[in-house]
């Protein structure tokens, strides 16, 4: 609040350089005279007569502060205060009650109420001025420490999603650096990730589900999906040579060494986290297919959560794109056709066509970027 004073008139305005709105509800027309006179040079005053004709200008109108008569007919002033402090919109605003009532416990029933302060009828006008001054003034400050609060707390949240994303680009890179075939594999995956959940949205697409997602946390935790093959022996992960069987069951582990890295720093953290959760998901369900037969745990359908449906697709076609040790990487449009052959079988049939209508999307994203050809 600031006070700004032009030919001998001081005028009241908010931090923000508008002029402070005061309501005064009083159904005392003499009341409401003595209020314009005292408060209209100083303030953007809005005289009402009724509790009823305030709530229709609360509307349109949020006040800094609110006059409120006790004694009216049909909707007193404890009536008021009440319905305001129910209400989202009108709950914060400071209420000083007027009244001629002398009774504590009047007063003590309306500062239970939430208001703020007590002024007696008739009464002074360097008194009522200077309250409502103070009480402005203290909402403003009020509101001035929410505000450092807030931006303290969006700063502290900036570094922690700074630290976040350094260590899931270092971890990326420590996996890929030891699959050789991986390289790029991370950055595209959320990449695609993000055209899924773009077209899912606009085509209410298991509409429920992606719209209760933390989406930011969601496509970062899904860069995780491979860190159990840090734990995978280089010399199978970049054998070029046709994969034993024995090899290949060595390789099915990553997702339970992925989860074995999730709970250790669940250990080393005093609460849990969304991004955590996320990141368990997409490590152990990405290689379930939906007739069954994929691992580790052979769920079939919609029991596999929509995070490694969504996975399993993505990551079949960044393979299939991307150049291998057995064999050269496939043209978009033959992996497209690739993935769309899995529908019901390897992919959920609902993605699946989905996916025809970002597939230009996702041949763009691989031809633009490492490893992909």
């Amino acid at each position: 609040m600031r006070l700004h004073s032009m030919d001998g008139i001081t005028t009241i305005k908010t931090m923000d350089n508008e002029p402070t709105i005061v309501m005064l509800i009083d159904d005392d027309e003499i009341s409401l005279a003595m209020g314009r006179e005292i408060l209209e040079n100083k303030f953007t005053l809005y005289p009402v007569p009724s509790g009823e004709q305030a709530f229709r200008i609360l509307k349109k109108v949020t006040p800094d502060l609110i006059l409120l008569d006790i004694e009216m007919p049909e909707m007193d002033g404890y009536a008021v205060l009440k319905e305001l402090k129910q209400d989202d919109a009108t709950k914060d605003i400071p209420v000083i009650f007027l009244t001629s009532r002398t009774n504590p416990g009047d007063e003590y029933n309306g500062l239970n109420m939430g208001a703020i302060d007590f002024v007696t009828k008739p009464f002074s006008p360097l008194l009522l001025t200077k309250r409502i001054e103070n009480h402005l003034l203290l909402c403003s400050q009020k509101k001035a420490l929410a505000r450092y609060n807030r931006k303290i707390v969006e700063e502290q949240t900036r570094k922690i999603k700074n630290l976040q994303n350094a260590m899931l680009n270092t971890l990326s890179v420590i996996v890929e650096f030891r699959d050789k075939t991986m390289d790029g594999h991370t950055e595209r995956v959320t990449r695609y990730l993000e055209k899924m959940l773009d077209a899912m949205l606009q085509h209410e697409l298991y509409r429920g589900e992606v719209e209760n997602l933390n989406r930011e946390v969601f496509v970062g935790a899904a860069r995780m999906h491979d860190i159990g093959k840090a734990y995978i022996s280089e010399a199978i992960l970049n054998n070029p040579g046709k994969i034993s069987a024995k090899e290949f069951d060595e390789i099915k582990k990553h997702p339970a060494y992925g989860l074995m890295i999730i709970d250790r720093i669940r250990q080393q953290l005093d609460e849990d986290y969304p991004f955590l959760d996320y990141a368990a998901v997409f490590i152990k369900s990405h290689h379930e297919r939906w007739d069954g037969s994929g691992y580790p745990d052979g769920l079939k359908g919609t029991d596999i959560p929509l995070a490694g449906r969504l996975m399993a697709l993505i990551d079949v076609y960044d393979a299939l794109v991307s150049a291998r040790p057995q064999r050269p990487p496939l043209p978009p449009g033959e992996a497209t056709e690739e993935i769309i052959r899995g529908a019901g079988t390897a992919f959920d049939p609902t993605l699946v066509e989905l996916f025809k209508s970002v597939s230009d999307a996702f041949a763009e994203i691989a031809k633009t970027s490492a490893g992909a050809r």
